[in-house]
């Protein structure tokens, strides 16, 4: 089944909550466009927030076009789905450690000392969070 809304429902909403991948896409970058991999949390309101480097390629695109699109799929061997949002994203200068705290909580095993030095150096680092806010939502399953 395909599908075409402006909001997320209570199963994509399911779906997003998995720690999967999701691909980001920038407007007004390199043509073709090229997604980049990305961690992501579905926020209480229905946005999307990923966090990165203050002076990171996407900050900088996105303070010239601020819309974006990210692009999340199941996984190999699982039926096939996908979600995809497109929108205006914001870029936000709090928030950003405690979410790639949580962000490496859902995709890191944080117990194992190499993941946890990792996530240390995330935290040693400036970080912005981006929050996506959904205009249009695509979805397929099958």
């Amino acid at each position: 089944m395909n599908a075409t809304a402006s909001i997320l429902t209570t199963e994509d909403l399911e779906f997003l909550a998995r720690p999967l991948h999701g691909f980001l896409t920038l407007a007004g970058g390199p043509h073709p466009p090229q997604p980049r991999p990305i961690w992501f949390e579905v926020t209480a309101d229905a946005t999307i927030q990923f966090f990165t480097a203050p002076d990171s390629v996407k900050v900088r695109r996105l303070r010239r076009d601020p819309r974006a699109s990210i692009v999340v799929a199941a996984p190999v061997g699982e039926r096939e789905r996908w979600v995809s949002v497109a929108g205006r994203t914001t870029v936000e200068t709090d928030g950003a450690h405690d979410l790639s705290s949580r962000l490496a909580a859902r995709y890191w095993d944080l117990d194992d000392p190499t993941r946890a030095h990792d996530l240390a150096e995330i935290l040693a680092t400036d970080q912005v969070r981006v929050v996506l806010r959904p205009d249009a939502v695509h979805r397929f399953v099958y």
